[in-house]
Formats: C-alpha cells, sequence, structure tokens
C-alpha cells in the first residue's frame, strides 16, 4: 500500500498539536515531528486536498505532498529513529539499534507504516498509565494497536488473553511482525474494529486513538469490560480532558487518573 506523506512547515509546538489532532480525526494514521516541519500519513487513496487546505487554513501554515511506499518509509526510519527509554519503565528501539537497554521491559519493533514507535507523548502516556496496573492473568484489547507496542508491553506485564485490533492492514500485517520479534505469537492480531469481537468481557481496554473515535466508541467499551475492568485512554489533548471525562461519566465510567506529558493527556477510568 502507497501512502501520502504531507510536510507541513511549522515550528510551532501549538500548531502541531492541533494539527495532529485535527488530521486524526480526518483518518490520516501517522505523524513525525521535526523543529521545522510536520509529517503527516494517510492512504494514498484517502488523501483529499481540499479536506487538507481546510484543516491547515486554521493556522495559516503551507505544505507540499508526495507519495511513499513502504520501502521509503522503512528507509527512512532506519536513517532518522532514535530508541526510547520512558521513564526508567520501558524501552522501545528497533531491531537494528544495538544499545545497552537499563529498563525492566524492553520492546524491539520494525516499524513501517504504523503509530507506536514510542516518540509521541501519548504512547509514553499510556506506557507509564500501564506501570501500575495489575495485568497478571488478565485479558485485554488493543483498541488500535498501530505497532503493537502496548499489547506487546501488557503481555510482559502478565496479561494471558490479548487481543490487538486495527483497521489498517499495514499496521496489522506490522504488529504481527512485532509479536514474534518479541515472543508474543499468543497475541491475537486483526484487521477488526470493537462492534468485529466476540460478545464477551475482558479486564482492560487500551486504546491510543483519537477522541473522535474515543466518544464514539466508549459506550461500546463500557459493555466490552467486566464490572470493575478499566480503560486507559489516550490521543487526547489537554482541551479534550473535560469532553471526554463527561463522555465517560455519561456512559457509565468513573474518571480515576488523568496524566499530561507535553500538551497530551492519558485517560483512566473504571467501570464500576
Amino acid at each position: 500500500m502507497n501512502y501520502t506523506k504531507i510536510t507541513i512547515a511549522t515550528d510551532s509546538s501549538e500548531n502541531k498539536e492541533l494539527l495532529i489532532a485535527l488530521l486524526s480525526d480526518a483518518g490520516y494514521e501517522g505523524f513525525e515531528e521535526t523543529e521545522q516541519q510536520l509529517l503527516a500519513y494517510t492512504a494514498e487513496e484517502a488523501y483529499d486536498e481540499a479536506m487538507l487546505q481546510g484543516i491547515l487554513s486554521l493556522v495559516a501554515v503551507s505544505f507540499s505532498a508526495e507519495i511513499v511506499t513502504p520501502r521509503n518509509w522503512n528507509e527512512m526510519w532506519e536513517t532518522d529513529i532514535e530508541p526510547v527509554v520512558v521513564d526508567g519503565f520501558c524501552t522501545i528501539r528497533t531491531h537494528f539499534h544495538t544499545i545497552e537497554v537499563a529498563t525492566p521491559y524492553d520492546i524491539v519493533i520494525t516499524p513501517k507504516m504504523s503509530f507506536g514507535t514510542g516518540h509521541h507523548a501519548t504512547t509514553q502516556l499510556m506506557m507509564l498509565g500501564m506501570k501500575d496496573v495489575d495485568f497478571a492473568n488478565k485479558s485485554v484489547i488493543d483498541f488500535g494497536t498501530g505497532t503493537g507496542v502496548l499489547a506487546i508491553l501488557a503481555g510482559m506485564l502478565g496479561a494471558t488473553d490479548i487481543t490487538a485490533i486495527d483497521n489498517d492492514e499495514w499496521s496489522v500485517s506490522n504488529a504481527t511482525e512485532n509479536m514474534i520479534r518479541n515472543n508474543r505469537e499468543r497475541v491475537a492480531v486483526a484487521r477488526a474494529s470493537l462492534e468485529d469481537l466476540p460478545k464477551r468481557q475482558y479486564h482492560i481496554i487500551l486504546a491510543n486513538i483519537n477522541r473522535h473515535i474515543l466518544l464514539q466508541y466508549l459506550p461500546d467499551m463500557y459493555e466490552l469490560l467486566f464490572d470493575g475492568g478499566l480503560l486507559l485512554m489516550s490521543g487526547l489533548l489537554i482541551a479534550d480532558e473535560q469532553l471526554v471525562a463527561d463522555a465517560a461519566d455519561a456512559a457509565g465510567f468513573s474518571v480515576k487518573l488523568v496524566s499530561e506529558r507535553n500538551g497530551w493527556i492519558s485517560i483512566k477510568v473504571v467501570k464500576p
């Protein structure tokens, strides 16, 4: 599958945060931030220039677009990506990194056109939110798995029944490869959404997606959890907190913890 790569000229962290949120809602699947640019990726057939121009007009920035192939994406990562250490808790590195790992958990990925390399604040928030959760022998859904790093970490933390789903074919292929690389072959990886799952209940749901999808599926996630089950969400800006917290409350959840990093937040809620 080919992708359209959008290069947006901006050195403003506020602009980047806003654009990532808006473009995520518009279906863009991957982002990379540099000092002077924001790079955004969407499937070639999904690219809508008029819609993009409408979004970018809100912050008056220029952009360029080009088609990239999976091979080009991989070459870019091998040139540019660096290992990530998340607060002494977890290391995320690629298969071509040879470093001394000093954290309890070490995740090795082959990054392709999938979200979840550990560089973004939302992935880090999710991992830190998982740190104090009891995963031992628990059932878990990783909703919007991307590279699969959260499902991999859940397995390392003791979960024994893990389902990792994504609606993107490339992410499913990448996550499957990363499960094997991290000895997590028993994780069930599927191209699916929540409504496609068997009608059963789980102990924990991990959902690092975006506000639009989270709001849409909060009632479904409530029904999929056991009483006392936990939902950990991110892909949210600070400005989203009240809206999502209110929606979680309306769905029946009890909000337990909100954490913030670099303008992004995670929200941990429980089904009473």
